[in-house]
């Protein structure tokens, strides 16, 4: 046990959306944790694990934010968490703030004193931070594709201005000495950020938070995660992924970030035999997948299959959340009829949604397909061991998604299955 009371070798992630957690704690399955992305009240916690809880907090306002995020931490100390992870987006698109606050009233309750150290930086997918600037593709954030969110759009690039009270801490010297500047503005501050702009330089944050221990709470992406997460421990065998190859996709897009519909398109473009299902309010969801198998008349359903949600003729929460529960029940019509090998989950809301509505209790991590594309198999639920596949919806090129299944294929195709 630690000097806080939590079991050693714990990790929680605590993330704002589905497909971040997943994309946040992959990066401790490839360091040898046991990893799993929980989607119910059950938490898998144990030695050498790593627990990802979804509080779906991007779209809240910051006391909502915060209230579920120190609800989240609370439950997962409760379980023996003895290290904290908060997950934000790589974009700080949402309620970045009042995650962090909540975060942290949660954890000083086991570890007084604690403060935020943030970095959203996560240079393999173009997102740097410098002089507490975030860059995407090297643009300020806000000029770029999360600045035009729907939802929740970012309209400061500044981290400083984007969390009031924030202090920034410059990364030079070596690991100690900036642990202690980071000790010394995080007691006064509570929130310091630091600049990033190569894995390197995540390494040497993620070495000073590591000497800093669990007073310093991690902020930030996958980027930032895959550095601490040799660091914090584990050390286990790789996990394996319990299925043998795959040839019938489901492929989800909830997002509606322009990024993800140009990738749906071009799936389109490249695989013109996909079938495109869209849901139909005015249609129920088993009607609608009974019509189309019916007009593919004896022939297997198609290798893959696109449901998208419709383009939006209006914006905001309760829109997004009826689309999200529209998508929902049509992917589980298709999932009971055809038993598609693997489902690809494009977007955090309707990802969200989709695993409730199958009845999902978690997820076990394997591995990843794609830089922020982790894979593994759904537990519990009427699609209990399917093949999962989660990617946030506003990263990657236009053939990021044609190229996710290609590498999905042939990745389960080379694996031994592990029942």
């Amino acid at each position: 046990m630690s000097e806080h009371g939590m079991r050693e070798n714990t990790v929680a992630v605590v993330a704002d959306d589905l497909t971040g957690a997943g994309d946040c704690v992959v990066q401790f399955a490839r360091a040898g944790w046991r990893s799993h992305l929980a989607l119910g009240s059950a938490l898998p916690v144990g030695e050498r694990t790593a627990v990802a809880v979804v509080t779906d907090a991007r779209p809240l306002d910051d006391a909502a934010a915060a209230a579920a995020t120190a609800d989240a931490v609370r439950g997962l100390v409760s379980a023996g968490s003895q290290r904290l992870y908060v997950k934000i987006d790589s974009t700080m698109r949402g309620s970045v703030a009042g995650q962090i606050a909540g975060a942290l009233a949660a954890w000083r309750e086991q570890v007084p004193g604690a403060f935020a150290v943030v970095c959203p930086s996560y240079p393999a997918l173009r997102r740097t931070v410098s002089d507490a600037v975030l860059l995407v593709d090297g643009a300020p954030v806000a000029t770029t594709a999360a600045g035009r969110d729907p939802v929740t759009p970012v309209h400061e690039s500044d981290l400083t201005v984007l969390l009031p009270g924030a202090v920034r801490v410059p990364a030079d010297g070596d690991a100690r000495a900036l642990a202690v500047r980071l000790a010394e503005a995080g007691e006064t501050a509570g929130t310091v950020v630091v600049d990033a702009v190569a894995d390197s330089d995540l390494e040497h944050l993620a070495d000073a938070v590591t000497l800093l221990g669990a007073h310093a709470v991690p902020v930030g992406s996958a980027g930032l995660a895959a550095a601490l997460a040799p660091r914090w421990g584990g050390g286990g065998d790789s996990p394996e992924l319990a299925q043998g190859a795959v040839e019938r996709v489901l492929v989800v897009l909830s997002s509606l970030n322009e990024v993800s519909l140009g990738q749906a398109d071009e799936l389109v473009r490249s695989q013109p035999d996909t079938h495109v299902l869209v849901p139909d309010p005015a249609v129920g969801a088993d009607d609608a997948v009974a019509s189309w198998l019916a007009g593919l008349g004896r022939r297997t359903p198609p290798a893959t299959v696109l449901v998208r949600t419709p383009e939006p003729t209006d914006t905001g929460r309760e829109r997004a959340a009826q689309a999200a529960s529209s998508l929902a029940e049509l992917v589980a019509a298709v999932t009971a009829r055809t038993r598609p090998d693997a489902i690809v989950l494009i977007g955090g809301d309707g990802s969200r949604a989709v695993l409730a509505r199958l009845g999902a209790r978690s997820v076990r991590i394997a591995g990843s397909v794609a830089e922020g594309v982790p894979l593994g198999h759904l537990e519990g639920g009427s699609a209990d061991g399917t093949v999962v596949v989660t990617k946030a919806g506003g990263f990657g090129t236009a053939r990021t998604v044609v190229d996710v299944l290609a590498n999905l294929r042939s990745y389960c195709s080379h694996q031994e299955v592990n029942p």
